[in-house]
């Protein structure tokens, strides 16, 4: 029964397909054009961006004149109110798991809210566990949370995969293990010459049927 430990943003959520559709509601409150959504896409960097920093570049842009602690929440929670889980996503799951599998999510971010979000769109019904990095004092792709994922569901490291959509923190976590990897390129090229992942798909559906593939 080997481990699959799965990202959770743009791996078992789509969290820039939900930034997105938020981000056009926020141009039109705002008055702003829709030639805009780009631009807001691109300073987002896939939620790396602070949500800090990335309050200031619009209050800048927009002149808002709205306090940054409001804009900073709006960031957090509005994009989220367009996150769900993909009724597909919950099936492959199901059909992983029947198949031996046990899907973990390990996940940077904060506490209160990655855990909102796996309870929120009911993926905590498809999932073994789950560990985030605010909460284990420490992120990918540092191993020991890979290893503090194992531990939480009392199983051992040797034979599992790790899934996710980051040449970094995912491949490079699971590099750093030597484990597997299933690297979804959400339509981009790999460039890291350092590491590979295992197998390269377009979602986590073909990334789960990946790691079946090749235990049959």
């Amino acid at each position: 029964m080997p481990l699959v430990f799965l990202a959770l943003d743009d791996t078992l959520l789509d969290r820039s397909g939900a930034y997105r559709l938020w981000a056009k509601g926020f141009l039109d409150e705002i008055g702003a054009s829709q030639d805009d959504l780009d631009w807001l896409v691109a300073v987002d960097a896939d939620g790396l961006t602070s949500r800090w920093d990335l309050a200031d570049q619009i209050r800048d842009r927009y002149q808002l004149r709205v306090p940054a602690i409001d804009l900073v929440d709006e960031l957090h929670e509005g994009p989220q109110a367009f996150e769900r889980l993909d009724p597909m996503v919950g099936c492959a799951l199901e059909i992983a798991a029947d198949a031996g599998l046990v899907p973990v999510v390990v996940t940077n971010g904060a506490t209160e809210q990655s855990e909102g979000r796996i309870r929120r769109t009911g993926l905590d019904r498809y999932v073994a566990d789950w560990v985030i990095s605010e909460q284990a004092g420490v992120s990918k792709p540092n191993p020991r949370i890979f290893a503090l994922a194992a531990q939480k569901v009392r199983m051992r490291l040797a034979g599992a995969w790790v899934v996710g959509d980051s040449p970094e923190a995912d491949i490079g976590g699971a590099a750093a293990l030597g484990l597997p990897s299933v690297w979804l390129h959400r339509g981009r090229e790999w460039m890291d010459t350092r590491f590979a992942p295992t197998r390269v798909v377009g979602n986590v559906i073909q990334g789960l049927s990946a790691i079946m593939a090749a235990r049959a």
